[in-house]
């Protein structure tokens, strides 16, 4: 398994011409944040963004967060709300946050906003720390 990140991933990688290329700033608390304008090609129905790619941009805020603390992690369990839809071409803020770890095993939550602050979608997700084989690798720890 090789979890390096790279140019290509489809959530911020910004050499992919199908993905999303989110670009995130870590705060002085660890949160990650970034502002995404959903394109068209990110409906599911008519005026509304897919629920799947409401769940991967609220997955990379939880993994940057992760990521700005050291922790080499990979998503083990992922659990998002739709709370309202999200529409395309309007400007909504991602955040993502660490609860707590205890040993492998850390708590994160996200939230997607509009720009009057309505939260539009809420996720919680468990990541599992990976140790770095050589190369550059990560592989799960046993």
């Amino acid at each position: 398994m090789d979890a390096t990140p790279q140019s290509s991933c489809f959530a911020c990688g910004p050499d992919n011409p199908h993905g999303l290329r989110l670009r995130f700033a870590t705060g002085e608390t660890g949160e990650s944040v970034t502002a995404w304008v959903p394109e068209a090609f990110t409906e599911g129905f008519r005026g509304i963004v897919h629920g799947g790619v409401v769940s991967t941009v609220l997955d990379e805020a939880m993994s940057k967060a992760v990521a700005a603390a050291g922790l080499p992690a990979l998503t083990a369990e992922l659990r998002v709300r739709l709370r309202r839809h999200v529409a395309p071409r309007c400007t909504v803020w991602a955040r993502g946050w660490i609860m707590s770890q205890t040993g492998r095993l850390i708590k994160t939550e996200a939230t997607l906003t509009d720009a009057e602050g309505t939260e539009l979608a809420h996720a919680w997700a468990s990541f599992l720390t990976v140790k770095q084989a050589s190369g550059g690798s990560m592989r799960t720890m046993k």
